[in-house]
């Protein structure tokens, strides 16, 4: 198993950007595919987005296509979630994920998962 922290969390007006980190430890980092999740208040853990082992290949949730950009520094054991042009409708919490197996769009294919970063989107 991997062992995930996120940062970089925090408080942004509309509009505005954030950049998420999630650091790794273990020497297998570079063989999962990792993906982002969040969670507001009263609703479920929704998909964000995920990148393949390699980088070249990403996912993102229709919400946030062409908003977020997920990438990932192998060298580095740290996958980022670059947030731009924030709506309020981004507060949650995001976490990151190390994929296991199965859709990747699903949180039940991940067997890994950070502690979680809080992101407030003020209007």
């Amino acid at each position: 198993q991997v062992q995930l922290v996120e940062s970089g969390g925090g408080l942004v007006q509309a509009g505005g950007s954030l950049r998420l980190s999630c650091a790794a430890s273990g020497r297998t980092f570079s063989s999962y595919a990792m993906g982002w999740f969040r969670q507001a208040p009263g609703k479920e853990r929704e998909f964000v987005a995920a990148v393949y082992w390699s980088g070249s290949t990403t996912y993102y949730a229709p919400s946030v296509k062409g908003r977020f950009t997920i990438s990932r520094d192998n060298a580095k054991n740290t996958v980022y979630l670059q947030m731009n042009s924030l709506k309020p409708e981004d507060t949650a919490v995001y976490y990151c994920a190390a994929h296991t197996n199965g859709n990747i769009y699903l949180d039940g294919s991940y067997g890994s998962w950070g502690q979680g970063t809080q992101v407030t989107v003020s209007s």
